[in-house]
């Protein structure tokens, strides 16, 4: 009797089995996805940008619309040697390890040149300018180094290197 009560209902679900297997293909149920509402970036997509009046964690280094930023970080030998290592990083595949502009990168960028960190125009600006020019970079020329060189700190002892090249030591 058992057997076949299971035989009935085994003859009877079946058909039902198979229509459903047939059928999801074609009504495709939509399963909830929180993928679908989460933020995406693609790659290589810039990160967004700071939001207005925003202060970074490490405190302001310079307030838009005023004049460059005075050096805060001493010339002292931690700050040459943190400075010339990452020059040598972000810095030597373009302006070259003396800072003339004649790096192994230089040679493929055929609109703008590399500036040559040791003519007198470069010598005659700033602390806070160069500091301007490393953080946001040259429209259609050098990129922004806020990426490479990510703290303020950073920037200035690359500062205080390229001042050293300038006045002939290494």
């Amino acid at each position: 009797m058992i057997k076949r009560l299971i035989a009935v209902v085994i003859i009877v679900a079946m058909p039902f089995l198979l229509g459903l297997l047939f059928t999801y293909d074609v009504i495709k149920i939509n399963w909830i996805s929180f993928m679908e509402i989460q933020p995406s970036f693609r790659p290589q997509e810039d990160p967004l940008p700071m939001p207005a009046r925003s202060i970074p964690v490490d405190g302001a280094h310079f307030v838009a619309g005023l004049d460059a930023p005075v050096n805060p970080v001493p010339a002292d030998e931690v700050s040459l040697q943190r400075g010339k290592t990452l020059f040598e990083i972000s810095c030597v595949p373009c302006h070259g390890a003396a800072g003339d502009g004649k790096g192994a990168f230089s040679a493929f960028l055929a609109k703008v040149k590399p500036a040559n960190l040791l003519d007198d125009r470069i010598k005659n600006l700033s602390d806070g300018s160069i500091f301007m020019t490393i953080t946001n970079g040259i429209p259609g020329g050098m990129p922004p180094m806020r990426e490479n060189l990510p703290t303020a700190r950073d920037r200035w002892d690359v500062v205080n290197y390229v001042r050293q090249l300038q006045q002939g030591g290494q």
